[in-house]
């Protein structure tokens, strides 16, 4: 299972259509100006896939010699026999050129770049199945040629025995008298011209409209037959896919576009599950968090401007948790929780509105070395996450390396923790406020300071006395805040540190708290030279002008 996500207007669509086109089962497909590279028609244009086929597909019983190329891995390349890796799999090239007079040629290219008919017999016995995202993707429940039902039922010139029963239908039956009047003159009036006469009435195809085309899967809908491509949109592709899975077949393709359009989540998780228990190969895009989060056996792409793969062994988790950081336009990876908070309060500041609609999703990174890594596979894969996050003085040249390619997207504090760098601002006289949560309430706080501090008493001024200077006290708030166990003399003791030092800042409520705690001690001047160029440079990737130094103001 391959999933393919990307921004609107990225080409995801188009490589599912290039992919269907490749192994379309006629010779009847159209193209259009439209279809080549800036509409024009003189280069033309080239598809090629490089497939591996199975033996129960009998090559040798086609009319045409295919010879096969060697996979080494990474590319199709000539074999050598006389190489260690001569046993290497075997693969073959299928082509298909659109020619400036918009015509179709399906090829395979031979190791010595001849090329042969790829034949609608090899094309029909890969068997692509492909669901589009618009209202004209009945296709396969109809028994059109090269068809899901097509292929299913058609044994034995099914169509020309049904063109035959069609053909034995007595249409003038139901003509009134008046109708049957009609026919009557208009036949004495081609008589007497000397034209064709005896004139009846009766069904048939015409150019460009088989009689298979009519002939549609009934259902039963509470006793009367409706034709299944007048159900619903998630109803018609189910029932598309389970045809398609029906069919006694050595190789298939599915080819989804918009693979949640018109299923309830509960149905994209069925459909998904009987995707990835299928041991055929499968294309499909999406557009919804619940497709990412439940395909967690697909192999993940991202299509914007190349094409680029999202390992699992570092999106993985990601991918379960948040979704739609693969899906925004501007994906932020906080570090954790706290980070998630403090951004989101500030840039509700900054847009005057939620951040998300610009495109703009905060997402929980997992900590300082989960979210390298998830940064390094985005980046790999060609999504431009910005990043916000602590330094832990590790990992120093690989957060360089993408510091020099996000450049100040990636905002990483010259020195320290988050809370560390807003605290070291607030005013000494100030510092016992931050133990005051947001329902005015210190108790908690204040009697983790007095712990830390080894005194029984958690006034302020007692642990003000205990701590000596603000210079002291500020580096045990420090402690408490980021929930620091150093300096306990055992591990109760750093327990119970610990258990009050979570209710400071360690959460996006306690984010939020230290941001607009900043903002109400009048600490963002401070903080804005570091952090600005980071905010500019968001907004420049949403479209919003960048702010000038002072200009926000709280």
């Amino acid at each position: 299972m391959n999933l393919l996500i990307g921004g609107g207007d990225s080409g995801k669509s188009t490589l599912l259509h290039a992919i269907a086109m490749v192994f379309s089962p006629t010779n009847a497909a159209q193209v259009y100006e439209t279809d080549y590279f800036n509409r024009s028609l003189d280069p033309g244009f080239v598809i090629e896939a490089t497939v591996a086929l199975p033996a129960e597909m009998e090559l040798a019983n086609f009319q045409q010699t295919l010879w096969p190329w060697e996979w080494d891995g990474r590319e199709a390349v000539l074999p050598d026999r006389d190489q260690e890796n001569a046993n290497r799999d075997p693969v073959y090239i299928f082509r298909v050129r659109g020619t400036p007079e918009l015509e179709l040629v399906w090829e395979v290219v031979q190791p010595n770049m001849d090329a042969v008919a790829l034949s609608t017999s090899l094309r029909r016995k890969v068997g692509v199945v492909r669901l589009a995202n618009d209202d004209r993707n009945d296709r396969d429940l109809r028994l059109v040629t090269g068809s899901a039902l097509d292929r299913l039922l058609s044994k034995g010139n099914l169509k020309a025995r049904i063109s035959a029963q069609v053909a034995s239908v007595e249409v003038a039956n139901a003509f009134t008298s008046e109708e049957t009047k009609a026919l009557k003159e208009l036949d004495k009036v081609l008589r007497d011209a000397g034209l064709p006469h005896n004139l009846d009435v009766g069904l048939t195809s015409s150019q460009g409209l088989s009689i298979g085309a009519l002939v549609g899967l009934l259902a039963d809908k509470d006793g009367t037959a409706l034709l299944v491509a007048s159900w619903g949109a998630g109803t018609r592709r189910m029932t598309a896919l389970q045809i398609a899975g029906a069919i006694e077949a050595s190789t298939r393709l599915t080819v989804i576009d918009e693979i949640e359009r018109g299923l309830e989540p509960y149905r994209i998780r069925q459909l998904l599950d009987a995707i990835s228990s299928d041991t055929q190969q499968s294309f499909l895009t999406t557009h919804s968090p619940v497709v990412i989060a439940a395909a967690r056996d697909a192999a993940l792409w991202y299509m914007g401007g190349r094409i680029g793969r999202l390992h699992q062994d570092k999106v993985g988790r990601q991918q379960s948790r948040d979704p739609e950081t693969f899906l925004s336009k501007v994906p932020i990876i906080a570090e954790g929780v706290t980070e998630v908070g403090f951004l989101r309060t500030l840039f509700r500041r900054v847009f005057t509105v939620q951040e998300h609609i610009y495109g703009i999703r905060i997402a929980d990174g997992g900590g300082n070395e989960a979210m390298l890594g998830l940064l390094e596979a985005l980046e790999t894969a060609g999504i431009t996450a910005a990043g916000f996050c602590d330094d832990e003085g590790k990992f120093a040249g690989r957060w360089q390396r993408l510091k020099s390619s996000a450049g100040p997207k990636l905002f990483q504090w010259s020195a320290g923790c988050l809370e560390e760098n807003i605290i070291a601002h607030v005013p000494d006289e100030k510092l016992l406020s931050l133990a005051i949560d947001p329902d005015g309430v210190g108790g908690e706080r204040l009697r983790t300071l007095a712990d830390r501090l080894n005194i029984q008493s958690k006034e302020e001024s007692e642990i003000l006395n205990a701590s000596g200077s603000y210079g002291a006290l500020r580096e045990v708030i420090i402690s408490a805040a980021t929930g620091d166990k150093g300096g306990a003399s055992d591990e109760r003791t750093a327990k119970e540190w610990s258990k009050h030092s979570q209710r400071w800042f360690k959460s996006i409520g306690g984010g939020v708290e230290l941001c607009e705690k900043m903002i109400a001690l009048g600490l963002w001047p401070k903080i804005e030279p570091e952090i600005l160029p980071f905010i500019n440079a968001i907004c420049t990737a949403v479209g919003k002008p960048a702010l000038a130094p002072g200009e926000l103001t709280f």
